[in-house]
């Protein structure tokens, strides 16, 4: 059931002092229109496609901050637009909408390189609160950080200001999901995290039993960050998650499994 949210303007503007910019995606008109409307109540500025096609061109000049996309569009399904978007613009936050509400459906979705996703029908309360994570998250609403604040564990550095990781001296490019799971890993270097308080902290709310997905992201950062070098993400089955500084030199032999 879609309702519409009380208005506010609870969201802050970039540090350029230009709003926020959401682009939205459905073919269905009534869709678009309400969605737009929940999210201008946030002091976003919105445009809006029908179709593929004209969400790649309007992405190209809008430059948005996040998209809310539809996976079933006329034209192409939603991954190949990601996928159409990603090449100019990688590091924008993509939340999905999807009528399917299979679990391998919603994990194609986060697979493709999606941020998140909500199965129609949703509340709008719904679809604005995980846009402001994934917005919060992605940097993009000039959320308030620590200045000079760097992240150190073994030869992993990661630096909260530029976003920039590296590992050894080399660059690693993470999504703005993947960054916020590495960070809250390097603030608890050692600490085995659960997978519920990474739920939690990363996502910010319950995703409804669907703690695969934390195994999805971990999987994703291993490949990463371990991949060629000595494993500093652990599983401590049962348990959780923990990251360490790596065992063995780097550029030894061991590599992460």
């Amino acid at each position: 059931m879609m309702t519409i949210p009380p208005q506010g303007h609870s969201d802050p503007s970039r540090p350029d002092a230009r709003a926020v910019r959401v682009l939205v995606v459905d073919d269905e008109t009534s869709i678009t229109e309400l969605l737009s409307m929940a999210l201008r109540y946030e002091g976003w500025e919105i445009r809006s496609a029908a179709d593929g096609a004209s969400a790649v061109r309007v992405a190209r000049e809008f430059r948005p901050d996040a998209v809310v996309l539809d996976m079933m569009l006329p034209d192409m399904d939603g991954l190949s637009v990601l996928q159409r978007m990603r090449r100019e613009r990688p590091e924008t936050p993509v939340l999905f909408l999807t009528a399917k509400d299979a679990v391998e459906d919603r994990i194609a979705g986060l697979t493709a390189g999606g941020d998140d996703y909500v199965t129609k029908p949703f509340s709008l309360e719904e679809v604005v609160a995980r846009l402001r994570g994934l917005i919060r998250r992605s940097g993009a609403a000039g959320a308030a950080r620590k200045t000079g604040s760097t992240l150190v564990v073994g030869d992993l550095v990661l630096d909260e200001d530029s976003h920039d990781v590296s590992r050894a001296g080399r660059d690693i490019h993470l999504t703005a999901t993947e960054f916020e799971l590495l960070r809250y890993l390097m603030r608890n270097p050692r600490r085995v995290l659960s997978k519920a308080q990474i739920l939690d902290r990363v996502w910010s709310y319950d995703f409804g039993g669907q703690a695969n997905v934390v195994e999805l992201y971990i999987s994703y950062l291993r490949r990463k960050i371990d991949r060629g070098y000595a494993p500093m993400i652990h599983t401590r089955r049962g348990a959780g998650y923990l990251i360490k500084p790596a065992e063995v030199p780097v550029g030894s032999s061991a590599a992460a499994p």
